[in-house]
């Protein structure tokens, strides 16, 4: 496939698994700075496409990295600690 292959107006880039780890994570850190444009004023296909790329990123950048260090606080356990922390705080005025 050529770095990026046109089909009708879509333009799907270069297969995730041709990209070194510098160039996917470019990939990525470009396509989640675009997300919310294309999500608020991207048309139906074009957000579609944008659904399709950021999966084949995503999915290639887990693929590589199974064992990628995951934070405490991003787990369902880790919020939950969160929320009972934040709820033990007094929320008596002046103090």
């Amino acid at each position: 496939m050529d770095a990026h292959d046109e089909r009708g107006t879509t333009m799907t880039g270069v297969e995730p698994d041709r990209l070194d780890d510098q160039q996917l994570m470019k990939e990525l850190e470009t396509i989640h700075r675009t997300r919310h444009d294309t999500l608020l004023y991207g048309s139906n296909g074009a957000l579609r496409a944008h659904n399709d790329r950021m999966a084949q990123l995503e999915g290639e950048y887990l693929r590589r990295n199974p064992r990628r260090p995951v934070a405490a606080g991003r787990t369902r356990e880790g919020a939950r600690e969160r929320s009972a922390a934040n709820a033990t705080v007094p929320t008596t005025p002046g103090t």
